[in-house]
């Protein structure tokens, strides 16, 4: 009895699922399996390759715009706007017929109504896009 139980799985096993119909799907499945885990392996190592690039011209355009603030900060250091500030902001040198203004340091009123000036000032909040609009359309801008 158990025997011919085996032998119906057998059989069962040997020629139903293990047709050539089914063994060439098997097949064709682990062949898009592995086709798609490879292309989504190369997606991934893609994007991470991208994003390298990316930070790498960010990178450049970086060092090229430092390159540039520098070479321009080194024409300004060798003009001669920059030399006759030196000279005065240094040495105190003027020119022939200038007059140097020393004034003295605020005193502590004059302080506290800065900052009591400041405190009060108002801050006119400006108009939105639409409100802009509809006073330029309507005319509510125009002054009398």
């Amino acid at each position: 009895m158990k025997n011919q139980k085996y032998k119906k799985i057998y059989y069962h096993f040997r020629y139903r699922l293990l047709s050539t119909n089914n063994l060439v799907i098997v097949i064709a499945f682990f062949v898009a399996l592995s086709w798609a885990w490879g292309s989504v392996n190369m997606l991934q190592r893609n994007f991470a390759l991208q994003r390298e690039v990316d930070a790498k011209k960010r990178q450049l355009t970086l060092t090229e715009l430092e390159v540039n603030t520098q070479r321009f900060q080194q024409a300004y250091y060798k003009s001669d706007e920059y030399k006759e500030l030196a000279v005065r902001q240094r040495l105190g040198l003027v020119f022939p017929g200038e007059k140097v203004l020393i004034l003295p340091p605020n005193s502590p009123e004059a302080t506290q109504s800065d900052l009591s000036l400041k405190k009060k000032a108002v801050f006119v909040s400006q108009p939105t896009n639409v409100e802009q609009w509809t006073n330029f359309l309507f005319g509510n801008n125009s002054r009398d």
